[in-house]
């Protein structure tokens, strides 16, 4: 069942299984890639990790822990899209340079950013690169071998598997240190016993992630209809994340004047979940450290919204959306209106 599983998620990559090894979350793999390629070349002369300010936590804190043992982090800049210049990597990287870490696709704005540009320039540095694609795996095609990434690292649940399992693609020749010892599972990479029912989920999921990508055009009319309702009722609105380099089913704006986190709560007593951040931060007072990366200010950041369309969401849905909002945002100015933060 295991082996079947990653037959499917190789075949969703257009890699070998044997380059797939499961994990317990995304999460885990970007630990998993940044500390075990650390550790394993250690006593190497490339001590210099470089990744962007808009990458999630679960990238942006391994790299981080790793300053402890000596090793250097450099954040590369992001444009007002959240978006990387292949030549601002240019400029920063180096000799010491051991792996670049760029997300594929944003998990807050859906900027998604030039990888195979990246790739490049890391490749010609003598760095190695990774990638944690959980947010375009299923929205967009991903090809590990024809974008020559070193990793790349996912996510179940993000492509309607079960939560609790992710994975990692490993490029043939190249090794790490594992984070877990005492067993062979995983090419001894992962010790421990398999989450059998969560890979199995996880290779169901890979299989129909095909269709989702046959629906993303569908998707984006009604993201895009979404966007635009939205400008009709706060004119001043504005969009966080590239206008056009960007996922199909991702929407993040600023509405001016309304508190985000206040909009998510009456939404929610109709029915209808959004974010003003992070999936995984949703909970936190703090600004997004993603729109506050992109030049937005504190005020900005708290003003924003973000909506997630899924692979079956319908128009009616959102017609029900801007209904609800429009209740919202031109009813009692007290509920939602921006209070500065203290």
């Amino acid at each position: 069942a295991i082996e079947s599983a990653r037959r499917s998620l190789a075949r969703l990559l257009n890699c070998t299984a044997r380059r797939i090894i499961f994990t317990g979350s995304c999460t885990e793999a970007n630990n998993m890639v940044i500390k075990g390629i650390a550790f394993a070349r250690r006593d190497g002369a490339r001590r210099e990790i470089i990744t962007s300010p808009t990458e999630h936590s679960a990238v942006i804190e391994p790299c981080l822990w790793l300053e402890r043992f000596g090793f250097r982090v450099v954040f590369l800049p992001v444009d007002e899209s959240g978006r990387i210049d292949p030549a601002d990597l240019l400029a920063l990287i180096g000799p010491e340079t051991l792996l670049v870490s760029v997300m594929m696709a944003n998990n807050e704005t859906g900027t998604i950013q030039p990888v195979r540009d990246l790739v490049r320039i890391a490749h010609g540095h003598g760095a190695l690169f990774h990638t944690d694609a959980t947010q375009a795996i299923g929205r967009m095609p991903v090809d590990a071998g024809d974008l020559d990434v070193d990793f790349l690292t996912l996510s179940g649940h993000k492509i309607y598997g079960p939560k609790g399992v992710g994975a990692l693609y490993m490029k043939k020749g190249i090794g790490i240190s594992p984070l877990i010892h005492g067993g062979e599972q995983e090419g001894r990479l992962r010790a421990g016993t398999e989450n059998v029912a969560g890979i199995v989920g996880l290779g169901q999921a890979a299989e129909i992630a095909e269709q989702h990508i046959s629906r993303m055009d569908a998707v984006q009319r009604l993201r895009d209809r979404l966007e635009a309702g939205i400008r009709e009722l706060v004119p001043e609105a504005r969009l966080n994340g590239h206008p056009t380099e960007r996922l199909a089913n991702t929407l993040s704006m600023v509405l001016p004047g309304y508190r985000g986190e206040s909009v998510v709560l009456a939404l929610d007593r109709k029915g209808i979940c959004i974010s003003s951040g992070s999936a995984c931060h949703s909970g936190s007072p703090a600004p997004s450290h993603v729109l506050l990366a992109m030049g937005l200010s504190e005020e900005d950041a708290h003003c924003s919204i973000r909506v997630t369309l899924g692979a079956d969401t319908a128009e009616e849905e959102i017609e029900r959306t801007l209904d609800a909002l429009r209740d919202i945002l031109h009813g009692p100015k007290e509920i939602v209106q921006f209070v500065t933060c203290r």
